[in-house]
């Protein structure tokens, strides 16, 4: 095994704070002080520096969490191909994902499991995608559900994480059950250029990947609401304050008035939804049996949502 306080610097280095790392690995944190200082002594490496009231890793230290990216590699797929030989699976799976994942992907996982494997612990937790990367670090999940390109620092192209390809998420445009197109099984953006539209705060994924959907298409949107949550945005639509877009994956609820319609023509935007794994685990075989699960679910949902809401 590891060095339990290397995996330790580890998620400090993907956290940035003593505090932090504290939270994720369950230690207090004048635990994980010790364990950052202990591991300067055994080695004998200045790792960890002052910086105003906490620490920063020096370059003696960043070296090492980088090059120690091979060894928890070879470590994952040491640990996979044991239980392949052996035709065992590990007796923990931790599972993390964004909201809509969690719910319409993750649990029917985690339950399909407590009935086929009943001796695996699973473990689901909702977390941002910037989240998830930083629990599969500290080894707190195994697999995580996340939009691609939605972290700022972009922790989905490290050399630590594999990622597979679930689905392809539409965005299927939501109107009031009155809206003049309501009865319509398809529309086109550019019907809708008139429309007072509902998005997600500006700088945010979701903004970009609706701003970007009507830049295609030489149309300039109104928006006149933002909502943080599809929740929220599916409500306001349902009052008749507007038009937006939700993704196939996620659900309009039990909210009334409301039709979803498909989108055709240039400019449909899509999000990637994908499964991150740690480097060299892909070959567990609990993991590729629920990277299976998952990608069955997914395709499932995505071919009777439209049917089931209209």
């Amino acid at each position: 095994m590891i060095d339990p306080r290397l995996m330790t610097l580890r998620t400090f280095a993907a956290c940035g704070s003593v505090a932090a790392t504290a939270k994720l690995t369950g230690y207090s944190p004048s635990a994980v002080s010790a364990q950052l200082r202990e591991l300067q002594r055994m080695l004998g490496m200045q790792l960890l520096a002052k910086d105003g009231r906490g620490v920063r890793l020096t370059s003696t230290g960043r070296h090492l969490v980088a090059e120690s990216d091979k060894l928890v590699t070879e470590w994952e797929r040491l640990r996979s191909s044991a239980l392949t030989a052996e035709g065992r699976v590990q007796s923990h799976l931790g599972l993390g994902g964004f909201s809509t994942a969690a719910a319409q992907l993750l649990a029917p996982l985690a339950a399909q499991l407590r009935t086929t494997r009943p001796d695996v612990e699973v473990q689901v937790i909702e977390a941002s995608p910037a989240r998830c990367y930083e629990l599969l670090i500290a080894e707190r999940i195994d697999l995580a559900v996340v939009v691609a390109m939605q972290t700022e620092s972009h922790m989905e192209e490290e050399f630590q994480f594999q990622q597979t390809t679930l689905l392809n998420d539409p965005l299927d445009v939501v109107l009031p059950a009155d809206h003049p197109l309501a009865g319509r099984e398809t529309v086109r953006l550019e019907e809708l250029a008139e429309d007072r539209w509902i998005s997600d705060t500006p700088g945010s994924a979701y903004r970009a990947l609706f701003t970007a959907a009507f830049t295609a298409v030489g149309v300039s949107p109104r928006v006149a609401h933002e909502a943080l949550e599809w929740e929220t945005m599916v409500a306001f639509v349902g009052a008749g304050l507007g038009v937006g877009l939700l993704p196939r994956l996620a659900t309009i609820g039990s909210t009334g008035n409301v039709r979803r319609l498909r989108l055709v023509g240039p400019g449909r935007p899509t999000r990637r939804i994908v499964a991150s794994v740690r480097t060299g685990s892909m070959d567990s075989p609990l993991v590729g049996e629920s990277l299976q699960i998952l990608q069955a679910t997914a395709h499932r949902i995505l071919s009777e949502r439209l049917v089931e809401e209209n």
